[in-house]
């Protein structure tokens, strides 16, 4: 930290202690989908006009052009004042926007990335009902005819899809050959007439994702991100960019929502119970790891000594300690902490109400890549172990 980043965040400290929306949690609790909106809405453009939405995007766009080091210290303390996490607007800041930036035409940046800033609202296509850790055995189709594609198929897991004005767009265009190169990247208006989108209901009683199912929808050519088949290359830059600033952010929620743990054990009268203190203590060094583990990893990209599953080691980590963390608040809660009293909409991982958020923290062994698929890449990327054979078999007299 120098000086001018210390500047930086008491700057940011003081904004955030004006601007944050007060007593939002309970807000969102229950909250009906326009409320929801209607708060991530007003806080995202209160960011924008700050200058603290986008500081991870280049030099001439409000608050761009920040390095690394100066955006770590903006998500820290929004972390750290506990203001919202602008989870309808994810997509679009980081995966649109960093892909635009990265793989987009002048035209495509130019169209697009000004009604971000105005509040349009992203989703991505790419999971499937069958193709979802194997992103590349995707099926849904993108037939050329012209100067437009015509899509056919079907998407699951889309978060925030039913909000959606556009979509990142995955599609096979090409059937033969290896996967990945036959997919296509395309950026479609999820206005289009043949786009359905259905909300998928979960164990919280939210509908964080949705389907979307597409009956020959038009994208036109101009919509197309990099080269036909060049879609694998594209869609990795996208994934990228949710990389380590996002980590930074979630290991200091999670060490922030400690207080939470100590609140609850005041509420529940359990501040001298020797075990719940023997497992707080063996829970906070563990927190403190995974903070050190990705302020480790933003160095790394700072210093541009990154390695192929540096990140899966945060994300696996932070799973794993996310799941350790909300089940002791269930556990010191009692037969209270049992009740699930509804659920917030766009919910962190630390809400308080411990039942919603152990549910909520499977997400995280799931979302952006399963525990299974980190400890792949962390086994054959890091540690040069032969890759898992895709159908394997004993042979006879093997036990």
């Amino acid at each position: 930290m120098t000086a001018e980043t210390e500047t930086l965040r008491a700057e940011t400290r003081a904004w955030l202690s004006r601007n944050t929306p007060a007593e939002w949690r309970q807000a969102m609790t229950n909250a009906e989908q326009e409320r929801f909106v209607e708060v991530q809405k007003d806080w995202f453009g209160k960011l924008v006009e700050a200058g603290y939405a986008t500081p991870h995007w280049p030099e001439g766009w409000p608050g761009g052009g920040r390095s690394l080091a100066e955006q770590k210290v903006i998500f820290e303390e929004v972390a750290r004042a506990d203001a919202p996490r602008l989870i309808l607007y994810f997509v679009a800041l980081y995966h649109a926007a960093c892909t635009l930036f990265e793989c987009g035409s002048d035209a495509q940046r130019d169209k697009y990335l000004p009604g971000i800033l105005k509040g349009e609202i992203w989703c991505q296509g790419f999971s499937e009902p069958n193709a979802g850790s194997d992103l590349a055995s995707l099926k849904t189709r993108a037939e050329r005819k012209g100067d437009k594609y015509i899509i056919n198929g079907q998407k699951t897991w889309s978060t925030m899809a039913q909000y959606a004005d556009r979509c990142l767009l995955l599609a096979r265009t090409d059937k033969s050959g290896v996967p990945q190169a036959g997919l296509t990247y395309l950026l479609l208006d999820m206005k289009s007439k043949g786009v359905s989108v259905r909300p998928i209901s979960q164990i919280t009683g939210d509908d964080e994702f949705a389907e979307i199912f597409f009956d020959d929808v038009e994208v036109s050519i101009d919509d197309r991100v990099g080269e036909e088949g060049a879609g694998w290359a594209v869609a990795q830059a996208t994934l990228a960019s949710e990389r380590g600033l996002t980590l930074v952010e979630l290991t200091q929620r999670m060490r922030y929502g400690l207080s939470m743990l100590a609140q609850t054990m005041k509420d529940q009268q359990r501040t001298s119970d020797s075990a719940i203190l023997r497992d707080l203590g063996a829970l906070i060094p563990k927190v403190d790891a995974a903070c050190a583990l990705a302020d480790q990893y933003l160095q790394k990209r700072i210093s541009d000594t990154e390695q192929a599953g540096d990140a899966s080691i945060v994300k696996l980590y932070y799973a794993q300690t996310l799941r350790e963390f909300v089940a002791l608040g269930q556990r010191i809660s009692g037969l209270e902490g049992q009740y699930h009293a509804g659920f917030m909409r766009g919910a962190t991982q630390e809400t308080g109400n411990w039942t919603l958020d152990f549910m909520n923290s499977y997400n995280w062994s799931i979302a952006g890549g399963s525990n299974e698929i980190q400890r792949n890449i962390i086994a054959e990327r890091m540690l040069g172990m032969p890759r898992e054979p895709k159908n394997w078999q004993l042979a006879e007299g093997q036990s």
